[in-house]
């Protein structure tokens, strides 16, 4: 079902079943992108429970100004960088320390079903400051286009494109140290 008709189906007061319907289509994408800022499945699972609590309560607000997953996305993405925030202070450990903390998590977290390849990309994303990560991730894994990221970020797109390069190199540095490639 497209999203016209998602957002149709909620102003016509049919409100459980248009949601149903925007967690059935978009539950999976948005787990791939928390997932890939967060890293571990538990986590990742919290962030999108409280994403689709978020996206319940501000259903009525959505002014379709945005399409309707540039909306969600924005919504996982702040969730999954302020859950990063949280963690990382609960634990008052430094950025470094917070990346060794989720690389090792990697290797034993049983939903992580990658090879050495996969495992040392992850290891170089979890290194990235948040902002770089998020920005990674989406442009790399969901091939999103700069000016929708810009949108789900709240950025500019010329801000967005150097994040992206420094964080594509530091992911390639990073893997050229730990594979052979």
């Amino acid at each position: 079902m497209d999203d016209s008709r998602i957002i149709e189906l909620y102003k016509q007061g049919e409100k459980r079943q248009a949601f149903n319907l925007m967690v059935r289509k978009y539950s999976e994408r948005l787990y791939c992108i928390i997932r890939n800022i967060v890293h571990t499945h538990d986590e990742t699972d919290d962030v999108l429970q409280n994403t689709w609590i978020k996206v319940w309560g501000a259903l009525d607000t959505f002014r379709e100004d945005a399409k309707l997953y540039t909306w969600l996305y924005r919504i996982a993405t702040n969730e999954a960088l302020s859950a990063l925030k949280k963690d990382r202070f609960k634990a008052f450990v430094s950025m470094s320390d917070y990346s060794r903390e989720i690389e090792g998590s990697l290797m034993y977290d049983e939903s992580f079903n990658g090879d050495k390849l996969q495992l040392a990309l992850q290891k170089a994303i979890a290194k990235l400051p948040p902002k770089q990560k998020a920005v990674f991730t989406l442009r790399y894994f969901d091939e999103l286009p700069y000016e929708e990221i810009a949108g789900i970020l709240g950025s500019s797109e010329s801000s967005l494109k150097t994040s992206f390069h420094y964080a594509r190199e530091k992911v390639l540095k990073e893997m050229e140290k730990n594979v052979d490639i």
